[in-house]
């Protein structure tokens, strides 16, 4: 399905095409067919299918037969019968695949609408047909200028110009039906020639036009899918999806086609379940389903009188249910059978760093609260009533308790750290102990824990002395 400029290299990486899937070999296109009955022999006496695919633009496809019997092989260049004129398009499928195609298609091998193979094409026929092909674009856009002015409720998705060069097909999307003679003339007249308007669905203008899906993946209609289905709302419902059309549509306004990919697995699952208009019978009243999860097994049902809960049950849990109202019984109230379910956590996502919690940066950060604002203004306070006073560090200013004392030497440092003295406990005795009791009163009442000094040691001159 793809040329050597396409594949991967020796690391295993992927080229990409380079010339957008136009590439000289013409294996990059969505319509390139892969024969894997070439390598098989005719039984004896039996001549190939004289006819053969042939592929143009925007996956156009038709049959025609090759009567002079040339040498045709798949990816050659070929000129065919027009309408008028003759056309150029590519190889895309020979040999017995052919029947199936046709047969896919519901066309006869004997039919009198498939036209015939002209020649090879010449290198005059290719250029002629690339010259035709670069005025596509500008032909379009003249194109759309006439049917504004023209006020036509149309819209002119392709342009795309015989090989010959001398028709051109206006390919055109519109709701209700459009009178376009006047369209026809002013295109003949402005071009030259030979017009032909055909009409497509909103889906084969999107495989035509291309883009990007919601995926992230370019759309399966303009790369690889050639079958358009139709798409019922049906396979959303089946694969319990809200009916919202913003998401369920596609780029061309309908209902998307991988809606239909996993349908058959979905249909598949639920050939276990009950119909979703069963009803419950219990002790406590009659109750409806809600919704399911198909793959895990789990179906809600609620109280028809009150539905303000739901109550989660497992498939074999309703299937009980069901066989005991078939017996003309009826079952406990779902809360029982909702306490009887016993769900197994399994831990999908192991924390090994310690940010499991994806919110974490949700929460805003609180302000730091100014601690030291209130013994701030304290100190101000007490520095503007006495100027001359020294401030401490918690805002009160330092007092001695007796100034006519000299400072204790067995005190403890600044550094050390006190108890605050209680302003309400009062002392009912005086303190005759000096500095050494005030300090204790000072630190709660503690305990001086300070060592006694040793007597210092008398040198030995003093000794002679005495």
């Amino acid at each position: 399905m793809s040329c050597n400029s396409c594949s991967s290299d020796i690391n295993s990486v992927p080229k990409g095409c380079k010339s957008n899937g136009s590439c000289g070999t013409g294996d990059c296109e969505k319509l390139s067919v892969f024969d894997w009955l070439s390598n098989m022999a005719l039984p004896t006496g039996q001549e190939s299918l004289n006819i053969v695919e042939v592929r143009f633009k925007n996956g156009r496809k038709h049959f025609f037969r090759n009567q002079d019997k040339l040498q045709i092989s798949i990816g050659d260049v070929i000129a065919v019968e027009g309408n008028p004129g003759h056309d150029i398009g590519t190889v895309s499928l020979i040999g017995e695949l052919v029947k199936v195609q046709m047969k896919k298609k519901g066309v006869a091998i004997d039919s009198e609408e498939i036209k015939k193979i002209y020649r090879k094409a010449t290198q005059k026929d290719i250029d002629i047909w690339q010259v035709a092909r670069s005025k596509e674009y500008e032909t379009q856009y003249k194109g759309r200028e006439i049917l504004g002015r023209l006020g036509l409720k149309m819209k002119l998705s392709d342009v795309e110009y015989q090989g010959d060069g001398n028709k051109a097909t206006f390919y055109y999307t519109a709701d209700d039906r459009v009178d376009f003679r006047q369209l026809i003339r002013d295109l003949a007249g402005a071009f030259s020639i030979r017009i032909e308007m055909k009409q497509v669905g909103l889906r084969q203008e999107a495989a035509r036009l291309g883009g990007v899906g919601s995926c992230g993946r370019e759309l399966c209609c303009s790369t690889w899918l050639t079958d358009l289905r139709k798409v019922n709302t049906t396979a959303a419902r089946y694969q319990q999806l809200s009916l919202n059309p913003q998401k369920l549509a596609g780029q061309c306004g309908k209902l998307k086609c991988c809606l239909n990919y996993e349908l058959d697995t979905y249909l598949d699952a639920l050939k276990g379940f009950p119909k979703q208009d069963t009803i419950l019978r219990t002790e406590k009243g009659n109750a409806s389903f809600v919704k399911m999860d198909i793959f895990k097994g789990l179906l809600w049902y609620t109280y028809i009188e009150n539905r303000s809960k739901w109550f989660k049950l497992t498939l074999e849990q309703v299937h009980e249910i069901i066989a005991l109202n078939k017996n003309q019984e009826k079952a406990t109230s779902l809360e029982d059978y909702e306490d009887d379910l016993i769900e197994v956590i399994t831990t999908d996502f192991e924390n090994v760093v310690g940010q499991d919690s994806l919110t974490r940066f949700d929460v805003p950060k609180r302000a730091k609260k100014r601690r030291n604002k209130g013994k701030n203004q304290q100190r101000a306070k007490q520095a503007k009533q006495n100027p001359n006073q020294r401030p401490k560090a918690d805002g009160a200013p330092k007092q001695n308790p007796n100034p006519n004392q000299k400072r204790n030497p067995n005190q403890k440092p600044k550094g050390a750290r006190t108890q605050k003295p209680n302003p309400n406990q009062q002392s009912k005795t005086p303190n005759p102990a000096g500095n050494n009791a005030n300090k204790q009163n000072q630190q709660g009442n503690k305990p001086n824990r300070n060592k006694k000094r040793r007597p210092p040691r008398k040198s030995a001159d003093n000794t002679n002395k005495e």
